[in-house]
């Protein structure tokens, strides 16, 4: 009844051998159908259950700390590391990591040219972009993960022999640049942008650029990113900032870019207007305290106030409903609706203004909701959209008296002119009472407009900006991906997508920076006094947009039939927003406008990968762009990766000390050194205890030295296309232990093959032993579900599988059945079937883990059908080559073993058989 296999695989589980005699005896063979039936979730729940022992072991004690070990050598930077040194006696991150990337880099691994050196080749080309990262920036978990997934990708695509690019940039980061930079003029030297110029405060900021500006640079490479660092672009560098100019000429010449004179959203704390979806809607049930930049206090919001309006002969009055008292200054009518009975008498009545003594009248509206408040509301065009709206159908006038820096101006009077609004609004509601004309306060549901940027609560302000105009292209953009052209994955994301798209609103793209592209506008006036000079299109005068003043310049004079020296052109002070140039990367990091070889070889790009909080700020706008400046679709296909949380499943913020910094974990922090960098950061006192409370509870013993490897291989464990992601730093460490069990099963090859040894070819490789066919029909099968897996951005399921072969496959059953076979003299079989399982899984392995697969692959017997110089451009295993390695007989042997096993153990589980024998019995 038992074949070899059979009793083989029983004689290293001998602890149940009795009991599987006895109850094959028993006709267990017979139930053999009904235990298949439950094989593979057991055996997958088996994996399971030994990691979670792991993950429950590493949350409950005290992490033992790894010694560091140093790679010592002289290896001079950009040499290929030496791989003649005997192996640690076990895996350090330090020790693997150290040395591959700068000879990576120096032998031009990572440039799509270095395709013809490959002998597998493919016609196929790959290209992508990475999100480019602020300038200001550092590493966070968000990164990470991007390039975790990216690199994978990245790596796959190129063992499979495709033409590769991955192109590196940096944002400008106008707003976040700016800011930093103005901070430290302040504290090194006391001064303001406005004490140098704009002219050196801009060399200020490119000097911190080229000092400062490479870090994030460095941390990419610490990532293992294989990026073509020749191709590296930056927003602001002349290439371009060509392509920027170019964009913004020619939507200005397809009608597309206008100016007009419109509220926008303004952040008084950052000094500029902001687009639409940088601005959050938070949702207040109440009276709410909030933290207001620039406030010592918390300002209350989701209050209802109500205040009385006289009547011309103050002798009646309407009482009106408000969230912003401060903005009272500022009305120019009271509105009500046209069909409320209650106001039918005040129809063109004037109303005295309680503050200027001056007469508005009362109106009638639709956009008037009876049901709020009285019913009567305060209408106030420069500081409301709602307002405006009403202003611009009544022809109302536009008071403005919220100034940029949120105080209050001259047209609300001197007696509060320059105070703080929220402090004028307390001024108001005093005066109010005190005047008689306040009629009392409720809680309120309102909606507050937050800056996502500053935490500013956002002011309405009448301003003349830039727009562009968003709908033809936003529709163009919607049709691709309801045709097909355009897929996005995971599908979900369609209907977000689709409901932008629709209800999409034109596109400030004015900011009141320094820093950033200044827009290439130039306004138009003459300089002689000549006759007949008013030329204007409209309220905002005459503007031509183009490439620098001579040609501008050229432009007005040919529309205006004026001589070029009677203009006088100023060019607008404002920069563009820094999501405009962000929006032209997958092809202005190829060289556009012109038609370089770039352009033709890797326009449009393959994908589009990146985070799904972008799919508005960042996606939908290099769509529309892409297509209208190129013709074509900027990427066939978008995927989108969950967000990361932390284990809890909150929003990481520094505020709740729960963020997760990636080179914290790839290097090891204590918690001592954790709640320094708290300290050194900007958090203020109260925020600073709550964030180390968090610290204490999120890690308690602080983190180990993971390494890169562990972190990337962790992120991608995650399921990446549904729900967010909640990080487990016990994850990170359970797979630096798989780390160590895959470091343990090669040097156990490596001293099982010995010197001498030379594998045979893989199609050559066709062994007798039950055991060998089995291992390899299992590698053929993760073979297969790695390209699978592979080609549907499920990164876990190939990281599970990986980690199933390994852990149980390869060293759990495999090695320790045949230890004993390896002391024997007919070995020949199984050292060819131990050396192609693990070189076969290092190159699967390797987008992955890139520096512990190339580590230990580099020191594995060369392969002579696959003379590689590095595993990053060896070739990726392909199922068809293992197509041989089909061998059911003896996985059917083997499942049904395990299934027995797994049964007896049950067995002896439930009824508590032990090897003590009852009395009697001996």
């Amino acid at each position: 009844m038992f074949t070899p296999l059979f009793s083989m695989y029983l004689h290293f589980l001998s602890p149940s051998r009795n009991v599987v005699g006895t109850l094959c005896q028993r006709g267990v063979a017979g139930s053999k159908g009904r235990i298949k039936r439950q094989e593979r979730r057991q055996r997958q729940q088996n994996l399971l259950d030994k990691i979670a022992g792991q993950v429950s072991s590493i949350k409950g004690q005290h992490w033992k700390e790894k010694k560091v070990i140093q790679y010592e050598a002289l290896t001079d930077l950009g040499d290929k590391k030496d791989i003649t040194i005997p192996l640690p006696h076990s895996y350090s991150p330090c020790y693997v990591e150290a040395a591959w990337y700068p000879w990576w880099v120096k032998l031009g691994f990572f440039k799509p040219e270095y395709k013809s050196h490959q002998p597998h080749d493919v016609l196929e080309t790959f290209s992508l972009c990475i999100p480019p990262p602020n300038v200001t920036g550092s590493l966070h978990i968000g990164h990470a993960l991007t390039v975790a997934i990216e690199d994978v990708l990245v790596r796959w695509k190129r063992m499979l022999g495709q033409k590769v690019l991955w192109v590196p940039g940096s944002d400008h980061a106008g707003i976040a640049t700016q800011a930093v930079v103005e901070k430290r003029l302040w504290k090194e030297k006391g001064l303001l942008r406005h004490d140098l110029g704009r002219e050196d405060f801009l060399k200020a900021v490119w000097k911190w650029k080229n000092e400062k500006g490479d870090e994030i640079y460095h941390q990419l490479r610490s990532l293992g990113a294989s990026l073509d660092w020749d191709r590296n672009c930056f927003t602001m560098d002349n290439m371009f900032s060509r392509a920027v100019c170019e964009a913004f000429v020619r939507l200005y010449d397809d009608g597309l870019m206008y100016r007009r004179r419109r509220l926008v959203n303004w952040s008084c704390a950052l000094r500029s207007a902001i687009s639409d979806i940088e601005v959050e809607s938070r949702q207040l049930l109440g009276k709410t305290f909030i933290s207001v930049p620039g406030y010592e206090r918390k300002i209350p919001f989701g209050i209802l106030y109500h205040f009385a309006y006289y009547t011309e002969a103050e002798d009646d009055e309407i009482t009106v409903a408000t969230t912003r008292p401060e903005t009272i200054l500022g009305d120019t009518a009271v509105a009500v609706h046209p069909n409320d009975h209650r106001y039918l008498k005040f129809h063109g009545a004037k109303l005295r203004h309680p503050f200027t003594g001056q007469l508005i009248p009362v109106v009638t509206h639709g956009h008037v909701n009876p049901d709020f408040g009285t019913g009567a509301v305060k209408v106030t065009p420069a500081h409301s959209l709602i307002d405006f709206e009403i202003a611009q159908s009544l022809e109302l006038p536009m008071v403005t008296v919220i100034g940029e820096d949120g105080r209050m101006t001259q047209n609300g009077g001197e007696w509060i002119q320059g105070v703080n609004r929220f402090d004028a609004r307390e001024q108001i509601l005093t005066a109010l009472k005190e005047k008689g004309l306040y009629r009392g306060e409720c809680e309120h549901t309102m909606v507050l407009p937050v800056c996502s940027r500053s935490g500013d609560v956002i002011e309405q302000l009448l301003k003349s900006q830039w727009f562009v105009n968003c709908e033809k292209m936003a529709q163009k953009a919607l049709e691709a991906s309801n045709v097909g052209n355009l897929k996005i994955i995971p599908s979900f994301h369609h209907k977000n997508w689709r409901n932008w798209l629709s209800n999409i609103s034109d596109w400030c793209v004015s900011r009141q920076l320094w820093w950033g592209h200044q827009i290439p506008a130039y306004h138009v006036t003459v300089s002689k006094n000549l006759p007949n000079q008013s030329f204007s299109y409209d309220d905002e005068g005459f503007w031509v947009a183009a490439h620098n003043e001579n040609e501008a310049r050229k432009k007005a004079a040919k529309t205006l039939g004026r001589p070029e020296e009677d203009l006088y052109l100023k060019q607008d002070e404002d920069v563009l927003d820094t999501w405009f140039s962000s929006a032209l990367f997958p092809f202005a990091m190829l060289g556009w406008p012109e038609n370089t070889v770039d352009l033709k070889n890797f326009y449009p790009n393959s994908l589009l990968e990146t985070g799904s909080d972008l799919l508005f700020f960042w996606v939908a706008r290099m769509v529309m762009l892409g297509e209208h400046l190129t013709g074509q679709l900027p990427f066939r296909e978008v995927f989108l990766h969950s967000m990361v949380r932390d284990a809890h499943g909150r929003k990481m913020s520094k505020s709740l000390g729960n963020v997760v910094d990636p080179l914290d974990v790839m290097k090891g922090i204590s918690l001592e050194d954790m709640k320094k960098k708290l300290k050194n950061g900007n958090l203020d006192p109260r925020e600073l205890k709550v964030a180390e409370a968090g610290l204490v509870k999120s890690f308690p013993h602080g983190i180990p030295e993971c390494g890169t490897d562990a972190l990337r291989f962790a992120l991608c464990s995650y399921k990446v296309l549904g729900d967010d992601i909640n990080l487990d730093v016990s994850t990170v460490i359970t797979a630096r232990h798989f780390c160590n069990k895959i470091w343990n099963g090669v040097k156990f090859t490596l001293s099982a093959l010995e010197e001498g040894f030379s594998p045979v070819p893989i199609q050559n490789l066709n062994p007798h032993g039950p055991v060998d066919r089995w291992l390899l029909d299992q590698l053929r099968l993760l073979t297969e579900q790695c390209e699978r897996r592979l080609e549907a951005y499920e990164f876990h399921g190939a990281t599970g599988a990986m980690q199933t072969f390994w852990v149980q496959n390869y060293c759990d059953i495999y090695v320790e059945a045949v230890k004993p076979i390896l002391k024997g003299k007919h070995v020949t079989d199984v050292k060819q079937v131990l050396y192609w399982g693990a070189e076969i899984f290092l190159r699967l392995l390797a987008p992955f883990m890139p520096f512990l697969s190339e580590e230990l692959w580099q020191r594995l017997p060369s392969n002579t059908t696959n003379p590689s110089p590095s595993i990053c451009v060896a070739e990726f295993p392909i199922s068809g080559q293992m197509a041989h390695w089909v061998y059911p007989e003896e996985v059917q042997q083997f499942d049904f073993v395990q299934s027995v096993i797994r049964a007896v153990r049950s067995v002896r589980n439930v009824y508590h058989i032990t090897k003590a024998q009852p009395e009697g019995c001996r």
